[in-house]
């Protein structure tokens, strides 16, 4: 079964994201744009490092232009964001990408990019999808050889990089992160980032920056603490200023400061939005959806911006991003997009961001995250993924329905159900909802400690039983 979820469709290679299902999605676009009656209709496509990545991208080429559609194909694997500018900068009116993001290597999917540059919002996702519903039956295909429709300009590969990369050094200022000799250690966490720091910043040291579909020791390419030991323990012991980290796609950005310890990207999200609105002296809303930290609301109060919160998933933010100038938009998991750049998440601009906001402000990207709680008090916050059956997780989500007044000694003081269910208590907040992507159920809390926080997530999993 094809279900496209908060960020595209996935599924298991092979058993799910099989080439026949793969036909049917790349059909049902086909059809998405045919119904659109335009002239010189054309899609970028990108592909990641992941087993089969670019075959399944190829694939997708031919099927479009065996049908009459343009199809820019990335002559090598590339960042989601990179095929997002180029979908943009191309006027194209779709982007796909062939990635899987953070999930593990048995997995692959299909992300759409909207022609802004961004995630394809929710009602055309819709669209393509209607399309799919109609396809009963996959015609086999007979394609002419590739040389064909390259000839014939229906197949174009590119260079994706260097033309992003010299957009990159009109938006960052590159010189002064170089002036300021940092030591930098960099995993790409064997995804679609490797080598585009390297690019921009000569002296940066990589790890995990081989092409590896099975990300070797990682269980999953996903910038969170539990799959970053390498690259902390690298920090520790060499002395490094930062480390960063970009998940599968390269959409997706994890910090460690100096001394090894993990900035959150509820911190990372509020230090680019102080910069953008002290700094740049930026005005214009913010976006963020309902798993990100309190912070970001009181700072828009305090400075009289106005805040939208959105459901999870950053197709959310990004169309409001189209539609209207917003400073800065994003999610707990490390995504987030500014009003620098392209409606869109971007690991790698935001990470040489952070580097130029480092410099800029002559502090250390440790007292850049400790004003936070100078400023705002202490919070603290983590988050819990736990594997369900399909019974457990309605199970889960019953007990939420009866409104509990309580979880375990703290008083819910009101409930927001704009996505799955997030109890706002006396001391932070708990948010319980089904993932999009794969058969989890996540708990996200925050509090003033992490011992509140601990206790809320131990409380909050008792409904599970």
């Amino acid at each position: 079964m094809i279900v496209f979820g908060t960020d595209g469709w996935r599924g298991e290679i092979a058993r799910d994201f099989t080439f026949d299902n793969l036909y049917k999605v790349a059909l049902a676009t086909v059809n998405y744009l045919k119904s659109l009656n335009k002239p010189n209709i054309s899609v970028v496509i990108g592909y990641d490092t992941r087993f089969l990545s670019k075959e399944f991208a190829l694939e997708t080429a031919l099927i479009l232009a065996s049908n009459g559609i343009v199809a820019h194909l990335t002559n090598t694997f590339a960042a989601t964001p990179i095929v997002s500018f180029h979908t943009k900068q191309k006027g194209s009116d779709l982007g796909i990408v062939i990635t899987a993001s953070h999930n593990p290597p048995n997995y692959n999917g299909y992300k759409i990019k909207g022609r802004f540059g961004g995630p394809a919002p929710p009602e055309e996702i819709q669209k393509v999808e209607a399309e799919l519903h109609k396809i009963t039956r996959v015609p086999k295909f007979k394609f002419k050889p590739l040389d064909v429709y390259i000839g014939s300009r229906l197949i174009r590969p590119f260079d994706a990089r260097e033309p992003y990369i010299r957009y990159v050094k009109k938006k960052i200022d590159i010189d002064l992160i170089r002036s300021k000799n940092y030591k930098i250690l960099y995993d790409p966490m064997y995804g679609a980032g490797m080598g585009i720091l390297k690019t921009l910043l000569p002296n940066i040291e990589e790890i995990h920056n081989e092409f590896n579909p099975s990300f070797g020791d990682l269980h999953h390419p996903e910038p969170v603490p539990e799959n970053l030991h390498t690259l902390i323990d690298k920090i520790k012991l060499g002395k490094y200023d930062i480390g960063l980290a970009t998940d599968g796609d390269a959409d997706r950005l994890g910090v460690v400061d100096s001394e090894g310890n993990f900035i959150d990207s509820h911190r990372i999200f509020m230090i680019i939005l102080k910069y953008l609105h002290e700094i740049k002296g930026k005005k214009a809303p913010v976006a963020k959806t309902v798993s990100l930290t309190s912070m970001v609301n009181k700072y828009c109060e305090k400075n009289g911006l106005t805040l939208y919160e959105t459901p999870v998933g950053f197709k959310h933010i990004a169309k409001l991003m189209a539609e209207e100038k917003i400073l800065i938009g994003g999610e707990e998991s490390g995504g987030l997009g500014t009003i620098l750049h392209i409606p869109e998440r971007d690991g790698i601009f935001n990470a040489l961001l952070l580097l130029e906001i480092m410099a800029k402000r002559k502090k250390s990207i440790k007292e850049l995250s400790d004003e936070l709680d100078k400023e705002f008090g202490p919070h603290r916050y983590w988050r819990r993924d736990v594997k369900v059956t399909e019974q457990e997780k309605r199970a889960l989500l019953r007990a939420c329905a009866k409104m509990p007044t309580k979880i375990g000694k703290y008083l819910v003081k009101r409930i927001d159900t704009k996505d799955g269910y997030k109890f706002y208590l006396e001391d932070g907040w708990l948010l319980i909802r089904p993932s999009g992507t794969e058969p989890l159920i996540r708990f996200y809390a925050e509090a003033s400690s992490m011992s509140i926080v601990n206790e809320v997530l131990e409380n909050a999993m008792k409904l599970l039983k």
